[in-house]
């Protein structure tokens, strides 16, 4: 059988092999920062690796299945994808449903399984977004058909997250939406005007919540209080700092000993910076840009509209958290609990790119054989 340019056994291996990379890294990252802490809480050092490692075989299993269903499939799919996960954030805003952890209720349980619908909430969104622009084509140049529809549908799933709270998550979805909406074809006045007004609520909503704007605050002074609301960040730096070009060596990290809190999750890069140093960060930073790049170029050469705003869509969702997350823990943004996609310890957000992901797969494939 022919092997074509970015294909083998009819996969793409230059999106499937970063992925896979990634997944070993952040498999290793996980055992090397969660061992003492989860001998600590749970009696169990290998608890969050075991965990993590069930998760990467779901994700895995996703992924073959987002493969080799034709992604059309999705537009069929589109409405009740979209209204299931909509059922779902609703659910968490019914008292005793939700499950609360740190003052936020973002989570679901049902049995010995808990989820963020907030994660599948994110797919739903973009297969929605990619059928209606497709569908409507050069009317995304209006205001009332192109943008319109797409802030409203867009913004009641943010008003939902809100609600847990999570602003973070909700200005990501915000900004997810705009550069979408741009590149299929709305006016950049019309897009500069919602911006415009979406900027005093931003404003707002950090001045009504005062742990936001403590955070705000935190950001901009770190020493100010380095033993509250500076700690995190003010850690992270000693971390990238004490990781030097090469590392202090995998598993001899000292902030994960009780300073950085969770640092298998939100906070686990600075722990691969700690570990394997300036190379090892880059190493991470230039998969996932390959990984990126990959899948943007899959968007711009899907045989159909539909497929490439849905490429772009998945592929722009994990762009902006690896971003986001880098930004955060380099203290070039405000605190925010996001996790790395692919690395991070959880598996809502690890099962949900990697069906994304297998979705990329399938359009890539299309894009081969035609």
């Amino acid at each position: 059988m022919a092997i074509k340019k970015h294909t083998y056994l009819g996969y793409d291996y230059s999106l499937l092999i970063p992925t896979l990379i990634l997944l070993g890294l952040g498999l290793v990252a996980i055992y090397s920062a969660s061992t003492i802490l989860a001998a600590e809480r749970l009696g169990d050092s290998h608890y969050y690796l075991k965990r993590q490692g069930l998760f990467c075989l779901v994700g895995l299993c996703l992924l073959i299945l987002g493969k080799n269903i034709p992604y059309t499939l999705y537009q069929k799919l589109t409405y009740p994808l979209l209204f299931v996960s909509l059922a779902l954030l609703i659910l968490l805003a019914i008292p005793e449903m939700g499950v609360k952890v740190g003052g936020a209720t973002r989570w679901l349980r049902f049995g010995p399984i808990s989820f963020q619908p907030s994660e599948p909430a994110k797919l739903s969104l973009a297969m929605y977004m990619a059928y209606s622009m497709a569908k409507k084509g050069p009317d995304m140049a209006s205001f009332s058909k192109g943008i319109s529809p797409h802030i409203l549908v867009a913004g009641i799933f943010i008003g939902l997250i809100l609600l847990q709270p999570d602003l973070g998550t909700s200005v990501i979805i915000g900004s997810w939406v705009f550069i979408l909406v741009f590149v299929g074809g709305a006016r950049l006045h019309h897009l500069l005007s919602v911006l415009l007004l979406s900027v005093p609520i931003l404003l707002w909503l950090v001045w009504q919540a005062d742990y936001r704007l403590k955070r705000w605050w935190a950001f901009i002074n770190p020493w100010e209080d380095p033993q509250g609301l500076g700690f995190q960040i003010i850690h992270s730096f000693l971390a990238f700092g004490s990781g030097g070009i090469f590392g202090v060596g995998l598993g001899n990290s000292k902030q994960k000993l009780f300073y950085l809190p969770e640092p298998h999750t939100d906070f686990i890069l600075s722990i691969v910076a700690e570990e394997l140093g300036l190379m090892g960060f880059a190493v991470v930073i230039l998969l996932f840009s390959v990984l990126i790049i990959r899948g943007i170029k899959i968007a711009l050469n899907a045989p159909d509209l539909y497929g490439s705003y849905l490429a772009l869509g998945i592929v722009t969702f994990i762009g902006l958290q690896v971003m986001i997350n880098a930004g955060v823990v380099m203290g070039l943004l405000p605190t925010k609990g996001l996790a790395l996609p692919l690395i991070s310890y959880g598996g809502s957000s690890l099962v949900v790119s990697l069906l994304g992901i297998g979705i990329l797969l399938s359009i890539s494939a299309r894009n081969e054989r035609e």
